[in-house]
């Protein structure tokens, strides 16, 4: 499966941590439960019981399930370090921007009498800080893959294909069959 451009976002954030997420289940749990305020808020983001929260908090259970311990990891992680991520968030939307490396097709919507057949291209491209601004906000608003795909790809056409716009004016780029997508700060 071809990592989201969402999760690839999440993931550059997480570049930026200082110290790492808790390991054990126990200290996730326990993490949890403080940042939650509570082991039944928690039982309610994870899926399960109460009294199950309680026996990892005590330490009584100790290896989750494979489906419980990726759900335990991903709410710990959203919610680990909200500060160093807001910093991390700011800068790239503000002064640095991001850089995207991606495999995919890509096609071209050209002006009438002009065709480019779609085809897989590897790019690596820094996007300006307005884009990261509009993929984070847009990720925060809870936009679907496809609207944050379609703002990677305007991005992509404007600095990639058009060369921040100093020519191939009116080129429109589709950005599909993603192969692999990485986001870095």
């Amino acid at each position: 499966m071809v990592d989201l451009l969402g999760d690839s976002l999440d993931r550059a954030l997480e570049g930026a941590f200082t110290r790492r997420v808790p390991q054990s289940a126990q200290a996730q749990m326990k993490y949890l439960v403080k940042q939650l305020k509570g082991t039944r808020s928690a039982a309610q983001v994870l899926g399960i019981s109460q009294r199950t929260v309680e026996r990892y908090v005590s330490g009584k259970l100790k290896r989750p399930r494979q489906d419980l311990r990726g759900r335990l990891e991903r709410e710990v992680k959203k919610r680990w370090q909200p500060q160093i991520r807001a910093k991390a968030r700011k800068k790239a939307a503000s002064t640095d921007g991001l850089v995207v490396s991606t495999r995919a097709r890509f096609g071209f919507e050209a002006a009438d009498g002009t065709t480019d057949d779609a085809r897989i291209r590897d790019i690596t491209q820094a996007l300006p800080p307005e884009y990261a601004d509009k993929l984070f906000t847009a990720r925060e608003q809870g936009q679907n893959e496809d609207q944050l795909r379609q703002i990677a790809a305007d991005g992509l056409a404007r600095m990639y294909f058009r060369a921040n716009n100093s020519r191939a004016h009116g080129l429109g780029v589709e950005f599909t069959d993603v192969e692999r997508l990485d986001i870095e700060l």
